[in-house]
């Protein structure tokens, strides 16, 4: 049986909102939360991106069960690796080991703002490589000091360090991310339901470690209104990995997504409340083998009456798959 988990989407929601729907969210009883690391909102209508970091310090202290992870975190521009080393150290002490650090090669939107320049895919996976060597090698303690082709670190050591360091997840889309995947993380994230990425990551070493996988949904008893919001805030999604990535802000994907209608994001993504819906939506991650799946409920004012839906109707239904 797939675990079933809760996304903090920091462009939808303010920090105090977010603690308190995590909060809310384990209450529910889902199996396990993720949050977003954004400094930007995919469109301006989501009106967000709280840093995600301090959100997590707060909600380790506001829960007590639920496990949290970064989906995902680009350890390559906005943060330097050493620098998320100590973050992720710092929350799993906090935590008391219930964090999982979910590590990708970033998206243009969010990484920009630093003034570096965006890369070619294959350099940034290649970045993500080295960076996640250097977080593996702080993780195992000691003085650290890395030249390599992207970063330096010098004389670096982790103060507090958790005896159990946090499982690393990364992100894959394809076969080259797959291999780094399968080589340097504990756990495969995807936002899509192939199983091509869960073969891919196993044949690369990643055969028997979790695969995380992340739905969207729009939670309302009146579905017409559910597909709305889901299309005023969420239509960037059905643009896809490629474009998703290298777009710079929020003005280029309302451009990009401008021809998207409500009734192209209500056939991609579960509207309303049909149970059996959601269950069908969430079925091909399963069936793709993700062993978890976090449910991202479109609108941040929309969270409470959904965590209290999904706690009597949709995580019963959904823990028969």
């Amino acid at each position: 049986m797939a675990k079933i988990g809760y996304t903090m989407m920091t462009e939808q929601a303010g920090p105090r909102d977010l603690v308190a729907h995590v909060v809310a969210a384990e209450r529910a009883g889902f199996d396990f939360s993720v949050i977003s690391d954004h400094s930007f909102p995919w469109l301006e209508s989501l009106g967000h991106a709280p840093y995600a970091w301090s959100v997590l310090g707060a909600a380790a202290q506001a829960t007590s069960r639920i496990p949290l992870m970064t989906y995902v975190t680009c350890p390559t521009f906005r943060y330097h690796p050493a620098v998320i080393a100590q973050k992720a150290a710092t929350v799993q002490l906090l935590s008391q080991g219930r964090f999982r650090l979910g590590l990708g090669s970033g998206e243009n939107l969010n990484e920009h703002i630093i003034g570096a320049g965006w890369p070619a895919a294959h350099v940034r996976l290649d970045m993500l490589e080295e960076a996640v060597e250097i977080i593996r090698s702080l993780f195992a303690g000691g003085y650290v000091s890395h030249h390599g082709a992207h970063f330096d670190v010098e004389n670096a050591r982790l103060w507090d360090l958790p005896e159990d360091p946090p499982p690393i997840g990364i992100a894959a889309s394809g076969d080259r991310s797959c291999e780094i995947a399968g080589r340097h993380g504990d756990l495969l994230i995807a936002t899509e339901p192939k199983q091509g990425l869960v073969a891919s990551f196993g044949g690369y070493g990643g055969a028997g470690k979790p695969c995380v996988g992340q739905l969207p949904v729009s939670y309302d008893p009146d579905r017409d209104a559910a597909a709305a919001r889901a299309h005023e805030q969420f239509r960037w999604a059905l643009g896809g990995w490629k474009v998703n990535a290298e777009l710079p802000g929020p003005a280029g994907f309302a451009q990009a997504s401008q021809h998207t209608r409500p009734s192209d994001v209500a056939e991609a993504i579960p509207c309303g409340d049909d149970v059996d819906a959601f269950v069908e939506a969430v079925r091909p991650y399963v069936d793709a083998g993700f062993t978890e799946i976090a449910l991202v409920q479109i609108g941040g004012d929309q969270q409470l009456p959904f965590l209290d839906w999904a706690e009597k109707k949709l995580l019963p239904a959904l823990r028969e798959l």
